[in-house]
């Protein structure tokens, strides 16, 4: 039983070894190397397509803002008119009033 353990553990330091010396290898760096280009190009790729949304979001922003603004003046025109046609209203019945009274 205890020399299972250390069978393991010293196949474990061999296999760790071996890893180390293939991952240090000429080719093992040549594919690290062409896997780190090929995440570079898609971060580059990423960034501008996250550029263009945020400039479109940017747009579809300030277009919204100048609908609202738009309709907010319109409610206020509205808002006017029709203040001022109650105004002009109350002025006639007062004036029907005064005649009545006046006859």
């Amino acid at each position: 039983m205890k020399y299972g353990k250390l069978v393991t553990f010293i196949g474990g330091v061999l296999m760790g070894t071996a890893g180390v010396a293939v991952l240090s290898s000429k080719d093992a760096k040549k594919a690290y190397t062409h896997c780190t280009a090929a995440v570079l190009r898609g971060k580059d790729s990423i960034m501008k397509t996250a550029a263009d949304v945020k400039e479109n979001c940017g747009d579809i922003y300030a277009d919204a803002k100048d609908i609202n603004e738009k309709r907010y003046e319109e409610q206020k025109e509205r808002e006017f008119e029709n203040a001022k046609a109650v105004v002009e209203q109350y002025e006639q019945e007062e004036w029907a009033d005064f005649a009545e009274e006046n006859e």
